[in-house]
């Protein structure tokens, strides 16, 4: 039996092989590459790869990879199939354990962002909430909390975890991360080389913590945790996935135990910026005067009206503040949007000490 055919029975791969078996608790199955390597398909979408004993980890180094929290969101699928493929092939060869996740294989089915609740809202133990007793998303964010607590456990070395997404609407900036928030924790620049390769240029510091699945890895597991939104959102088999060749080429370097390639231009540095208010869903009342074509990172001028309520608003204050994440159709209680503005010393380099 080849390991494919291990891991994925009939399916041609991974990918396959979750889209045909979205709801089923499948047991767990291990298999093992020619050169040791170790695959464990722990659940459906879930993937625990383990180098062989004794092979140098010359980054010290273990990685959590997510995609399709939101199952339209399906580029960073697809790159993260590839790779899979690549490994189980023998195209290259494994330094660091990873732990490689599809966050949401009924919503990816159904080619919809989610089925019953946003499971990027469900993390942080949201998903114990009353409201949610019984719903998919719930159960599944509970698994994933687990295994990625499982591998933090197994794998004490410096623990990263990037969760890739798409946009629903255009950007002014297509590819950027948000690092979630963590009391005193300083924004680590040895991440900068990697955003960079990854073709990320824009850096946004979060100012609380979430619920969001990297900031449970963030705050729970203590690792260095990065939501990336790479472009846009289309379905399965319409992705020029050239266009996401940076992350691609950047998450295998990374899987190898390589370092950084020298930065090359016109990605010399992250431009960050600072959530500077939260927009909340705050009811029937509740007014938001955003179009809702907007796209991400629009801009702002002093004392321009964001929402309203009966009781409440919010204007642009001081100096010009950006749009990320619009979105009014959210249950009341809800984020509809971030307000940002450049951080202080926005331009982030190798030389700097780092920023908060």
């Amino acid at each position: 039996m080849t390991v494919s055919a291990g891991l994925f029975g009939s399916s041609p791969d991974w990918l396959s092989h979750t889209l045909d078996n979205p709801g089923a608790d499948l047991p767990e199955v291990q298999t093992h590459l020619p050169d040791g390597t170790r695959i464990s398909r722990k659940a459906v979408g879930v993937l625990d790869i383990f180098p062989p004993a004794g092979r140098s980890n010359p980054n010290a180094e273990a990685i959590i990879v997510s995609a399709g929290v939101h199952g339209n969101e399906t580029a960073p699928i697809e790159v993260l199939n590839r790779l899979v493929s690549e490994l189980i092939d023998g195209e290259w060869e494994l330094a660091c354990p990873v732990l490689l996740i599809l966050g949401n294989p009924p919503a990816m089915v159904a080619g919809e962002r989610f089925t019953e609740v946003n499971l990027n809202r469900l993390f942080n133990g949201a998903h114990g909430r009353s409201e949610y007793d019984g719903l998919v998303e719930a159960a599944r964010a509970q698994l994933l909390e687990e295994a990625c607590r499982q591998f933090a456990m197994a794998n004490p070395q410096a623990l990263y975890h990037y969760d890739l997404h798409t946009a629903i609407r255009p950007s002014h900036r297509e590819r950027f991360a948000l690092y979630p928030f963590v009391e005193g924790r300083m924004f680590p620049l040895g991440q900068c080389d990697f955003l960079l390769e990854a073709e990320v240029e824009t850096l946004l510091l979060q100012h609380k913590a979430g619920t969001t699945f990297s900031s449970f890895s963030s705050s729970r597991l203590k690792a260095e945790s990065f939501t990336v939104e790479l472009g846009k959102v289309r379905p399965f088999g319409q992705n020029d996935l050239g266009r996401f060749s940076g992350i691609r080429d950047a998450l295998r370097r990374r899987f190898r135990g390589q370092s950084a390639p020298p930065r090359k231009p016109p990605f010399g540095h992250l431009t960050v910026f600072e959530v500077v208010h939260e927009i909340l869903n705050t009811g029937k009342h509740f007014r938001f005067h955003i179009p809702d074509d907007v796209a991400n990172f629009t801009e702002y001028q002093p004392g321009t009206m964001i929402w309203e309520d009966d009781e409440t608003s919010y204007r642009v204050g001081h100096s010009p503040e950006a749009i990320v994440f619009p979105n009014p159709e959210v249950p009341v209680g809800q984020r509809v949007g971030l307000m940002i503005r450049p951080k202080t010393g926005s331009k982030l380099g190798s030389d700097e000490k780092g920023v908060r």
